[in-house]
């Protein structure tokens, strides 16, 4: 009975329709206009995937509109991105998205900017370096084996939280050496608190919005300081013990400002580079993982053949480091997991300069946005892009493509610190858990996506569990 399956699409993002522009004497391109006023703001707080797709569809690489003064720009195309995240990535700063999640992540690596970041991204990248990463895979096998050892033949678990408690586990212990296990479930309320706000707060004027005692506010700043109370007593409890565990934070704490007073972080540095990588490092790879237990539910001969690469490549025994080169279709499912739900589903730059895209000319001070959820299925790179197929990631397959039609983890010089580590711990626990289970999608349960920082699922994953 276990491997019968009925396939449950994702619910399709609902597309808003728009009032189409005429011609643009102004020497903008293309793009859609109100049908209201307000319009696009409350299509925004909805479902931003929603109006992005339906501009995608109805005209192509490039498309302009506004919100208030502001000029935005939605480019589809390899090349473009490109343009934007490597070949003049110098002219961009983050966009408002970035800048308003300074409220929850502070002056960390993924809001900074300029010379402070380079210099923040300078302490941290040893810890991120081949042989430290390599170094982590024990204890991300070892607490993939405490999750899978804990679960029940015919149980129901809800998949995302089940990804969500792991993952915070094994950055807590890799980079900070800490133990959050008792904690989980208050961070995870937290982050959907906190992350929830997040679509609101990029739309305009939510800086005085900000400032009044409305529902939603006070959820989020309960939520930042819920978080801050984990943070501040793992720097509190290191800075005590004054040990030098050869981690990320101890290399934070340790880090002195060579270009500047020659001190030390302060703790609201350390706060805001810990909070960053703390959240950065477990949300994106939990979302990820999530998603490819859904699709392997839903395609049973992608499941037995990467059920049949983990038996012959691991012979019954955790999975390790060296493992990782037999592990390949396990990686080219995890690729086309986060090809069709990525768990960055879209970046946003600011201009300072103007700039020339496609004969337009870009003002300054304009945002460009580019949708990893949109590119990653254009049938000009994926043909038949609904469809969950790894073998596009055969090497052949991924040269005959632009580099930019897949970006899961960003580019240039902001490209994801973390990317090697989410690479095998992804790969690790995919092998670690499907090594003894099946995950089954529970009758009746919607799938649907939520689009807020990352690409979550709206209503969780609930899935019933197969002792393989």
């Amino acid at each position: 009975m276990h491997d019968v399956i009925l396939t449950k699409p994702a619910a399709p993002v609902r597309l808003p329709r728009f009032k189409r522009k005429g011609r643009q004497p102004d020497g903008f391109p293309a793009g859609p206009a109100p049908r209201y006023p307000g319009q696009f703001i409350r299509e925004m707080a909805r479902n931003p995937l929603g109006p992005m797709l339906a501009m995608h569809n109805e005209y192509g690489d490039i498309v302009h509109y506004k919100i208030g003064p502001q000029h935005l720009y939605l480019f589809n195309d390899p090349d473009l991105i490109r343009d934007v995240l490597v070949t003049n990535q110098k002219n961009f700063t983050k966009s408002r998205g970035l800048e308003r999640a300074r409220r929850l992540l502070g002056n960390g690596l993924l809001t900074s900017e300029g010379d402070f970041h380079l210099r923040q991204r300078r302490l941290v990248q040893p810890a991120f370096h081949r042989q430290r990463v390599a170094s982590y895979a024990t204890t991300m096998t070892a607490y993939a084996d405490r999750t899978r050892s804990a679960w029940k033949d015919g149980t129901t678990v809800d998949m995302h939280v089940e990804m969500m408690r792991l993952t915070l586990a094994i950055v807590a212990k890799t980079l900070f050496d800490a133990d959050v296990d008792d904690e989980a479930a208050e961070i995870g309320e937290a982050l959907t608190a906190a992350f929830e706000s997040f679509n609101f707060g990029i739309l305009p004027f939510t800086e005085l919005l900000e400032k009044l005692p409305l529902p939603h506010v006070r959820r989020f700043n309960a939520a930042r300081d819920r978080l801050d109370r984990t943070v501040y007593r793992i720097i509190d409890e290191r800075r005590a013990s004054n040990d030098d565990r050869g981690d990320l934070l101890s290399m934070l704490l340790m880090a002195t400002d060579t270009e500047g007073d020659g001190k030390g972080m302060s703790d609201t540095q350390l706060r805001d580079e810990a909070l960053t990588i703390f959240l950065a490092g477990h949300e994106t790879t939990a979302n990820a993982l999530t998603w490819t237990w859904y699709l392997l539910s839903q395609h049973p001969e992608v499941e037995a053949r990467l059920h049949s690469e983990i038996d012959t490549a691991l012979n019954g025994r955790e999975p390790e480091f060296d493992d990782l080169p037999a592990l390949s279709y396990t990686r080219m499912v995890l690729s086309e997991s986060m090809r069709l739900y990525p768990p960055a589903w879209a970046i946003g730059r600011r201009a300072i300069e103007p700039f020339e895209a496609r004969g337009y000319t870009i003002p300054a001070r304009s945002v460009v946005l580019m949708s990893q959820y949109i590119t990653h299925r254009d049938p000009r790179f994926f043909p038949d892009p609904e469809r969950f197929d790894p073998e596009r990631w055969t090497p052949e397959a991924q040269a005959a493509r632009p580099k930019f039609s897949y970006f899961p983890f960003g580019g240039g010089t902001r490209v994801c610190i973390g990317e090697q580590f989410a690479w095998m711990e992804g790969i690790l626990l995919i092998a670690t858990l499907a090594q003894r289970w099946k995950m089954r999608l529970s009758p009746g349960h919607t799938v649907d996506i939520q689009p807020l920082i990352t690409l979550r699922p709206k209503h969780g994953m609930k899935m019933e569990l197969y002792r393989r």
